[in-house]
């Protein structure tokens, strides 16, 4: 469930005010930014017209950045024509009216750092190697600088409108540069941070293939978390415990199978000690009972789902009122017979089916019992309304002594007459993910729910009897996968298990290709070495695609160059790379020519070593 404190405000800009829906927000505090972070950014001129931000390869989804970026690219034009002087005086920030205005439009780093030297600041590169460098550090620092933009380029009605949030206590602790702030991108009608968040929603099911090392587990982890928060976190460590239930991971492997996933018998100890075997569910089913369990009751009225809370109340207390007689060794019979209930479990309670007494009884279950009294009585409306009438039972046709439970089960209730107020229940997003999905085999994991996770068949429509359904507490009760369960999956498309994904699972999902310099924002966190590392790992693929048996899906993706943060590029080569690369080339004509090239693009020399004699020989 999303956390009430989890709130979005907006800030409009235009020429002549800078208006809020946070009433904490100050234009003459503008440090206040410290505790925000921006979720959206967008300019809309008197014509209703909306732009945003065209992102360049490897740019971080609304950072702290992106506002004046996309003042810049709105009026690139006007800025472009200014003169020198009038760059180097333009207005930036000023956190408050006591403080100093932050001046300056520059041509480059060097030249900013000349008047400031900080590493607080903005870079928009245009006609492919100019740039405006501007001072920028807080999500705020820049209103005064998209103000003046719009009171000198824009027209009447202009304005840029900004969606931020409060930071958690964990980010405020966060560095604010660049090389640290998350993806957050809030996409157009969806309101979902991540672009490929309706990729999913549209699809239920999609699988994100690509070389490896393109961070697409990463990835499908940001996705769930986008869609939990409802476009609030992209970090899954943000979330509350609640919401993280929402939220499945699984890595299928050769040995993984449909008792692994759906359900099987497992070994258990019996009372007398001996090994027998029960029915468990496995992760993907508990999972889809409880995003079940969250769309059945999303769907009630209040009224409905009110009772529903009153009856389930109420059968509890039954049961610890007739648990305390049997402690009593008090007898509890039937209504008018001379049956009796004799003993009560978790789940089910037992009573005897003729007068004589029968050691194992007759099973009734808790839950039936609750159906059929709902199902046999007038819905107390009137108790959601707080009127102080119990419900009327009416007969039914219910047959056996299974009735007279029911009817023991109303008599009981019928002395309760309190209201219970609830409120509506949201119908919540549930995301499983299924990492390396190709590496398992698919049809021995699924089985029959190859039909029930098709995004045509969510719901009843979809439902099959499991393989196990015959060991069922109901066994005529059948399976489906309710509308609000999504599916990720990752796969490597050179992996040697490609070849044996099963063609009828291929068609239920959407096929997604993350390339690997789709994610180059992720190298963000290498400071000065992330330049250096782009430059080596696009050389490195490059001569990759040169060998005529590879292809991109070959390529080295960025999470490789991760390392680096902890490696040099030299021992990333040796220890990572190599290795990886060698295993591609095994078995070519001029193996050892194809990895001298591969060592070449990417950087790497070999340092040589020899005898102290070896220049004195021929």
């Amino acid at each position: 469930m999303i956390e009430s404190k989890q709130v979005k405000y907006e800030l409009v800009i235009t020429a002549d005010s800078v208006i809020s829906t946070d009433d904490r927000f100050s234009i003459d505090n503008l440090g206040l930014g410290d505790s925000y972070k921006p979720l959206d950014a967008y300019y809309k001129n008197t014509n209703g017209e909306i732009v945003r931000r065209k992102y360049n390869k490897g740019e971080r989804r609304n950072s702290n950045q992106t506002l004046p970026r996309l003042a810049c690219q709105v009026f690139e034009k006007s800025l472009v024509a200014l003169s020198v002087d009038e760059k180097e005086s333009f207005p930036v920030c000023q956190y408050t009216p006591r403080t100093e205005i932050v001046c300056g439009i520059f041509p480059s780093v060097d030249a900013f750092k000349k008047q400031r030297n900080t590493i607080e600041y903005c870079i928009y590169s245009y006609d492919v190697v100019r740039q405006f460098v501007i001072y920028c550090w807080n999500i705020f620092s820049t209103i005064i600088f998209v103000q003046e933009c719009l009171r000198r380029f824009g027209r009447k009605g202009d304005e840029f409108i900004l969606t931020y949030r409060e930071k958690d206590k964990r980010e405020a602790v966060q560095p604010e540069n660049e090389e640290n702030i998350i993806e957050e991108q809030v996409m157009e009608l969806s309101g979902y941070t991540n672009p490929y968040s309706s990729n999913l929603l549209e699809s239920k099911n999609i699988i994100f293939r690509g070389a490896p090392g393109t961070g697409k587990t990463y990835l499908a982890k940001e996705i769930a978390t986008d869609i939990v928060s409802n476009g609030y976190y992209s970090d899954y460590t943000l979330l509350s415990d609640e919401q993280k239930k929402q939220i499945e991971f699984v890595q299928f492997h050769p040995s993984y199978d449909y008792t692994d996933f759906v359900e099987g018998l497992r070994p258990k100890f019996n009372e007398d000690d001996s090994i027998g075997f029960k029915l468990e569910n496995g992760i993907f089913k508990r999972f889809v009972e409880m995003a079940k369990e969250n769309y059945l009751i999303s769907q009630k009225t209040i009224e409905s789902l009110s009772y529903q809370q009153w009856v389930e109340q109420r059968f509890d207390e039954f049961i610890i009122s007739l648990q305390d007689k049997l402690d009593s060794d008090e007898e509890i019979p039937l209504q008018n017979t001379k049956q009796k209930i004799f003993e009560l479990n978790d789940n089910h309670l037992r009573y005897t089916q003729s007068e004589e007494f029968v050691p194992r009884g007759r099973i009734f279950y808790y839950k039936d019992i609750k159906q059929a009294y709902m199902d046999n009585c007038i819905e107390p409306i009137q108790i959601a309304d707080n009127n102080n009438l119990p419900p009327r039972f009416r007969i039914k046709s219910l047959s056996g002594y299974a009735s007279k439970v029911v009817k023991m089960f109303s008599a009981f209730a019928g002395k309760y007459n309190e209201a219970i107020n609830i409120e509506h229940v949201k119908l919540l997003p549930f995301v499983f993910i299924i990492d390396e999905i190709n590496r398992g085999e698919i049809s021995k994991i699924f089985g029959e729910l190859f039909f029930s996770i098709d995004p045509g068949y969510r719901g009843q429509a979809g439902e099959v009897s499991t393989q196990y359904s015959n060991l069922h507490e109901r066994p005529d009760e059948k399976f489906y996968i309710p509308e609000n369960i999504y599916i990720i999956g990752t796969m490597n498309d050179i992996d040697r298990s490609v070849d044996s994904f099963d063609f009828a699972m291929r068609r239920r999902f959407r096929f997604i290709e993350v390339k690997a310099d789709d994610r180059l924002e992720m190298l963000d966190s290498l400071g000065d070495d992330k330049e250096e590392a782009i430059r080596r790992m696009a050389a490195l693929n490059n001569e990759i695609s040169k060998v005529e048996e590879l292809n991109e899906n070959y390529h080295v993706g960025a999470s490789y160059f991760l390392k680096l943060r902890v490696l040099s590029f030299e021992q990333l080569w040796t220890d990572y790379l190599f290795p990886l690369l060698q295993d591609y080339v095994r078995g070519m004509y001029d193996e050892e020519g194809i990895m001298k090239n591969f060592a070449k693009a990417y950087g790497y020399i070999e340092s040589q070593t020899g005898d102290g004699d070896d220049g004195s020989q021929s």
